[in-house]
């Protein structure tokens, strides 16, 4: 009854701890969780009144597919302004969040049997959205984290179509520099490979400096769809408001595409992404603040708790844990782990099976300082119970 290519999709493993989690929430269970990649954070006043200013106004019908202009051409300057990239309202297309944006370029750019690169670890729906697209993933492990120039030509062959490249990495953290990304590029641009580079957690970057691939030159300019949104760095994730930027063909490609899924996201959320990339930034930064201190607390905590080994994160809100040296007896995966940690000490977190390595778990530090201080205590104990 079922095709096999809904057959084949597996589940996401983020969007299950944090339902079971609730769960038990509505049961009335303490529970602390560590899941979810959501902002605590509410949303910016400005951008809400600019909502139900629209509202008000009766924007509420559809709008073209890609988008207003309006939202467009803030989006244009935002590139301008923040990663100087020079684009126009017809590179520009506006999706029901950035995850769409990823689906309709990887149906867009994929055929069955073309190849593309993995990085590993990686988000848990790149895997799955080349599977749909009827293309195969060559998985490659990183070294410190990031993909190393040399491992990734040895694994390019003639139908390797696409490189996904995601700084900050959700769920590492971690940051690519310039001189990094330039190796990376030169390979592509011999190779002719495309690159979706996926920068959703850009203005939550703690010491370093981003960069888009996409800066390195007209050349990868021309082969790069860089992808963002509004929902991580304006706390803004239920308004299902991404966007993408690249050639003209390739965005023509995905309007169509999207003609036919979901045509225009939201009207009202368009004007509430207008005055988020037009109005104060200030926001931005009173929360990469309060993230950057978290981030600086569960890693001291994690540090003093046996066996755990952790690195610190340059960016995002993730800390990716290696917890390996604890596999014995009845808990040999992360995804063991993550269950007994749930069901004996009410936290939940992710498996890092999901992301392609089952050594750690990812623990999502977007949430309160006191949930964190409860939820590190509940994984000391688990852990010293283990040890």
């Amino acid at each position: 009854m079922i095709s096999n290519r809904a057959q084949h999709i597996n589940p996401s493993l983020t969007l299950a701890i944090s339902a079971k989690a609730k769960e038990m929430k509505a049961k009335g269970i303490d529970v602390i969780s560590f899941g979810a990649g959501e902002p605590d954070f509410d949303t910016p006043e400005h951008i809400k009144k600019a909502a139900i200013q629209a509202i008000q106004n009766g924007f509420t019908k559809y709008t073209t597919t890609s988008g207003i202009i309006e939202l467009k051409e803030a989006i244009c300057k935002k590139f301008e302004r923040d990663n100087n990239l020079s684009y126009k309202p017809e590179n520009i297309l506006v999706s029901t969040g950035a995850k769409q944006c990823l689906y309709n370029l990887i149906q867009v750019l994929i055929n069955p049997g073309d190849r593309v690169i993995l990085p590993v670890p990686y988000w848990v729906s790149y895997e799955e959205m080349v599977k749909l697209a009827g293309g195969e993933c060559d998985m490659i492990p990183t070294k410190n984290f990031k993909l190393d120039p040399e491992d990734f030509k040895k694994n390019c062959s003639a139908k390797t179509k696409l490189l996904i490249l995601n700084s900050p990495s959700n769920p590492t953290g971690y940051v690519y520099s310039n001189e990094e990304l330039k190796e990376i590029a030169r390979i592509c641009v011999e190779r002719n490979i495309y690159v979706i580079s996926d920068e959703i957690y850009e203005p939550l970057i703690y010491e370093k400096k981003h960069v888009s691939i996409a800066e390195l030159g007209e050349d990868i300019k021309k082969l790069t769809i860089v992808v963002n949104g509004v929902s991580k760095a304006y706390s803004m994730t239920g308004w299902r408001l991404g966007y993408c930027a690249g050639d003209k063909d390739i965005i023509r490609g995905t309007a169509l595409l999207q003609d036919h899924l979901t045509s225009n996201a939201n009207s009202i959320a368009q004007k509430a992404a207008v005055e988020a990339l037009n109005g104060p930034q200030e926001v931005v930064s009173t929360m990469r603040e309060a993230y950057k201190k978290r981030r600086d607390y569960i890693v001291g905590r994690l540090k003093n708790i046996p066996r755990l080994k952790v690195s610190i994160p340059d960016g995002a809100f993730y800390v990716f844990v290696d917890i390996s040296s604890l596999y014995k007896g009845s808990i040999t995966t992360s995804g063991e782990f993550c269950n007994q940690l749930l069901e004996k000490k009410y936290v939940a977190a992710v498996p890092g099976s999901a992301f392609g390595d089952d050594r750690f778990i990812r623990l999502s530090y977007a949430t309160s300082d006191e949930n964190i201080r409860k939820g590190i205590d509940r994984l000391d104990e688990f852990v010293r119970d283990i040890v």
